[in-house]
């Protein structure tokens, strides 16, 4: 190949002025060998000063991402396998419903409070078996905030895409609030206990602080947790088109053995998931209401595999503050919350092997004409500890 080739056309399709030039594109090589030769031009032309957009590279896909003004892929470059819009994708969070400062407590009461979704999925009665300890989940999202109180336990290193001279604090809530339904931990009256309060966080900043990420970004962040060694993705965001970009970043992560969990969109919708939920190797998530119905927000669809709560649920927020959000967002902590619990207790389980035994072991809810699965944490941490004893 003549990388060359694609030097010259890269700096004439990035420098030409056109309505497009401000439109991020992913470009895929044919193999990695292509991917590897085009970053090492990249990096010659950058220190002999050729005149080229910012290039992301995005090495588990053999692709850059950068700023194009066309989708033509050129004929007399080959090694060029596709060229795609790099979108952009929102988190899965209605408004705040409730701003909600920490209570005082009760003179009789010492210890800090359970969520009401935490307790519906039966998550306290895991916790003589396991707390998630020693499973890492890359939460990508806005961030997290290191100062709170409840997660300062929980909360490790983790990444900035959004600037990778910052550390991944967060400036938008969305972040912080899902660490919290999955790790939370306090000895405070006024705190809270996620899903699996021994469960480690790593926060994977790829969302601007008005929730709005590229699918590059995203791609970043899948690649950074497999490279990390990461156990459990927490994706609570999605979007309407299919990336196959994207696709290739998720397959990449489950054949690396990574549980990836998202959330299926909050329009009401039927039959239609937002995507990454919509890919066969994610455990896509929609919200349920406290009574055990479907949150009326919340897309159904078959190809949702469980429902988890997600209406008004109280988890952590910034400057040590609480708020109530719905969505499907709150739904996926709580399920990433319930399969941390069983890899903690059973560490080798795969993707494929921890989405059958949650929807194996789930609550059945009523829904006519479908079979809808409610997570149920004490059934599917039994499981994994006693594979044929049936829990009730």
């Amino acid at each position: 190949m003549k990388s060359s080739t694609f030097i010259n056309w890269l700096e004439a399709a990035a420098m030409q002025d056109t309505e497009n030039a401000d439109c991020k594109h992913i470009i895929r090589f044919s193999s990695r060998r292509d991917y590897c030769t085009c970053i090492r031009e990249l990096n010659a032309a950058t220190k002999n000063s050729v005149p080229l957009p910012d290039i992301q590279p995005l090495a588990i896909i053999n692709a850059i991402s950068c700023t194009l003004n066309t989708t033509t892929k050129p004929p007399s470059i080959p090694y060029i396998k596709s060229i795609e819009t790099d979108r952009i994708m929102s988190v899965h969070a209605i408004k705040v419903v409730n701003a909600v400062q920490p209570s005082s407590g009760t003179a009789h009461s010492h210890a800090p409070s359970v969520p009401w979704g935490v307790k519906h999925i039966r998550a306290p009665q895991t916790w003589s078996k396991s707390k998630g300890d020693r499973i890492r989940v890359g939460v990508i999202d806005t961030g997290a905030d290191y100062s709170h109180p409840d997660l300062r336990h929980c909360l490790s290193y983790g990444v900035n895409l959004v600037n990778r001279h910052l550390l991944p604090n967060d400036d938008n809530g969305h972040g912080t609030h899902i660490a919290g339904t999955i790790a939370a931990a306090s000895s405070r009256q006024q705190g809270i206990v996620g899903v699996a309060p021994q469960a480690i966080i790593h926060p994977v900043k790829a969302f601007d602080h008005q929730g709005s990420a590229f699918v590059s970004d995203i791609i970043g962040g899948i690649d950074w947790c497999v490279r990390n060694q990461i156990h459990i993705i927490n994706m609570s965001f999605g979007m309407k088109t299919y990336s196959k970009a994207l696709e290739l970043a998720v397959l990449h992560a489950f054949r690396s053995g990574v549980i990836v969990v998202a959330s299926s969109g909050n329009e009401g919708k039927q039959k239609i998931i937002d995507y990454p939920a919509r890919l066969r190797q994610v455990i896509a998530v929609g919200a349920s209401t406290r009574r055990g119905k479907i949150a009326p927000f919340s897309n159904v669809s078959k190809t949702i595999d469980i429902y988890a709560p997600g209406e008004k649920i109280y988890s952590t927020w910034l400057k040590g503050k609480y708020h109530e959000l719905s969505g499907t967002s709150m739904a996926t902590s709580h399920v990433s919350g319930v399969v941390a619990l069983m890899l903690s207790r059973k560490p080798g389980l795969n993707p494929t092997q921890i989405k059958s035994i949650v929807k194996r072991h789930a609550r059945l809810l009523i829904k006519p004409g479908m079979s809808i699965r409610e997570v149920h944490a004490l059934r599917a941490v039994n499981a994994v500890i006693k594979p044929k004893t049936a829990v009730k």
